[in-house]
């Protein structure tokens, strides 16, 4: 169901204790590429994690997103709620841009000190990253040398003001149970976590029996060849997957085996089911500015779905099945282009979504509709 207008309002209109969790991203109030709406407040405001732990049952689960540099006032909103902060789930990936001031231009810019741009022949790596929907091409232009000018700007080659971004972090908190987890789960059928339908790994079901030596009483000071003459034991273990983790990887080289993997969106992804839907332009997130021999703006890109903060559809689909249970209804009070309603759709789990922008409307209504068509609970 799609709630359209403020989350503060619309919010106000649900029952006391009639959603099962919330799985949601807000505002990171950065001012990401000057939206007004991620610089707002909203992400810090009480009144509406109120909201959010008035409608929750209790016992139920938040599982809100937020920037490395804001996270902490975020949480803190939610935990001055009322809501106990029960855990912190990173996502990393590899493919975030550095958004840092190169020190040394600024130094040479102030000074009037103007660097070069030379025509170039060479191939020049464009369409990065994930946004771009896959592989890189190459195209010819211009570039700037980036040898610094003055003395003062060459001190300082080579220094900037950020590091490559890598991660988000994932507040994990939740209602306040009413008596036992135990008794609240079987009164609400919340406050516990969906340890094995989140395993991470193949899964196979494979039962395993394995001897171990006994070591069990009575062994403290016995040399080791004593061990060898005790009965073995045998043990059993069944191969269900790994525990689910804290961490959220999205497949870069490191071995991350043990823990659950998701890269970004992807283009194809983003654009599911709005191929009715007129493309707009929209702010490329794979690097910076390339002026092309035409004169193109490569900053900018045509999309259906130009939502420029859309999470991919795995990663939602494994967090609402973290935290939500069967049958269960999941609210997203920061709807944007529906990605939380679509992937409830996919798992089979009702929603309720707050959006107040109006050209999203059409935006999630067609990625809805279809992931109505689509089979449910798709293998991740």
């Amino acid at each position: 169901m799609l709630l359209r207008g403020n989350c503060l309002e619309t919010l106000a209109t649900l029952p006391d204790n009639s959603v099962d969790s919330i799985v949601t991203d807000p505002p990171y109030e950065l001012g990401f590429m000057g939206k007004s709406w991620d610089n707002s407040g909203i992400a810090y405001n009480q009144d509406l994690w109120a909201q959010c732990l008035r409608v929750l049952k209790p016992g139920g689960h938040l599982l809100a997103f937020s920037g490395s540099r804001t996270y902490h006032r975020m949480t803190v909103a939610i935990e001055d709620a009322g809501f106990e902060i029960r855990d912190q789930i990173m996502w990393l990936y590899g493919s975030g841009f550095p958004k840092s001031l190169d020190v040394s231009k600024a130094i040479d810019k102030a000074a009037g000190a103007k660097r070069a741009r030379v025509p170039t022949n060479e191939g020049i790596a464009s369409g990065a990253g994930n946004y771009g929907g896959g592989g890189k091409q190459l195209r010819n232009g211009t570039k700037q040398v980036d040898e610094a000018i003055t003395p003062e700007a060459q001190r300082w080659q080579g220094w900037g003001t950020a590091l490559k971004p890598a991660h988000e972090p994932i507040v994990v908190a939740r209602k306040p149970l009413i008596g036992t987890v135990a008794n609240n789960v079987l009164t609400y059928g919340t406050g516990a976590l969906n340890i094995d339908g989140s395993r991470v790994g193949t899964g196979t079901g494979e039962v395993r029996t394995y001897e171990v030596v006994d070591m069990r009483g009575g062994n403290y000071g016995q040399d080791k060849e004593a061990y060898a003459d005790r009965p073995k034991l045998e043990r059993t273990t069944i191969d269900q997957g790994r525990w689910p983790a804290n961490v959220i990887h999205d497949g870069s080289e490191e071995e991350w085996s043990r823990f659950f993997y998701c890269a970004k969106a992807s283009k194809s992804e983003r654009n599911a089911g709005l191929e009715g839907l007129p493309e707009r332009e929209t702010e490329k997130m794979d690097g910076g500015p390339f002026v092309s021999p035409t004169g193109r703006d490569s900053t900018k890109i045509k999309m259906s779905n130009f939502h420029p903060t859309v999470k991919p559809l795995a990663l939602m689909r494994y967090l609402i099945k973290l935290v939500t249970p069967p049958g269960g209804t999941v609210l997203d009070p920061f709807l944007g282009s529906g990605s939380t309603a679509v992937a409830a759709t996919l798992e089979g789990f009702d929603w309720i979504g707050c959006e107040m922008t109006e050209d999203y409307f059409p935006i999630i209504e067609a990625r809805v509709a279809w992931a109505v068509n689509q089979p449910k609970a798709l293998p991740l």
